[in-house]
């Protein structure tokens, strides 16, 4: 996952007031940590915010350059907070990574191929947790469910993991069941059939 730039300024006005002024103003309130730094409230320019979660999904890294920080800052997305209804950016926190860094975080799973006939895939979790590198996150990984039968279990061990990607969590996760498919009747069709068989009964 390449890295994106974007620009940030710093963020002096603090608490729910503070934060509508910033959003009405285009951008989106974030916190930038860890390493041991204090944290920096910044601001973050919402639409390219935006296109850039849109694009690289929420584990996107960003090169941070601060106004008035001679350095940019490498962070990694650890909390998006989201109004679903505006589908706005509402805050973020940051998270400060160094190149070379593992990282743990969760990632998309693809589900790719087809069950058996008269099934139903059950799905326990559409991510999973992994340790990679922070400057090469996968955008998401792929596990096959194609051919299997009524009562398979699709596991984190079976997803397929690109080099220098482990599993965070045990293999023997479930993230799918695989199910038999009902055979559903409407209570017409059950009428219907009770009839046929009453009057079956009458001949």
């Amino acid at each position: 996952m390449s890295e994106v730039k974007i620009s940030a300024e710093p963020r002096t006005e603090f608490g729910k007031g503070g934060a509508r002024r910033t959003r009405r103003a285009g951008l989106v309130p974030a916190v930038l940590y860890g390493h041991g730094e204090a944290p920096q409230h910044i601001a973050l320019p919402a639409r390219e915010f935006a296109a850039a979660i849109r694009h690289g999904g929420l584990n996107q890294i960003f090169t941070i350059d601060i106004a008035g920080n001679p350095a940019a800052t490498l962070a990694l997305p650890k909390a998006i907070q989201r109004d679903p209804i505006k589908d706005t950016y509402e805050h973020v926190d940051l998270l400060i990574v160094k190149r070379g860094e593992k990282v743990q975080v969760d990632i998309p799973v693809t589900f790719t191929g087809e069950a058996a006939k008269n099934t139903l895939i059950v799905h326990e979790s559409n991510t999973v947790s992994v340790v990679a590198d922070a400057l090469h996150l996968p955008s998401e990984l792929e596990v096959s469910i194609d051919g299997l039968e009524a009562g398979s279990h699709v596991t984190a061990g079976d997803v397929k993991l690109p080099q220098g990607v482990e599993l965070a969590v045990e293999a023997d996760v479930v993230l799918a069941v695989v199910n038999a498919a009902q055979q559903n009747t409407t209570a017409a069709e059950e009428g219907a059939a009770e009839g046929n068989s009453a009057e079956g009964a009458a001949e």
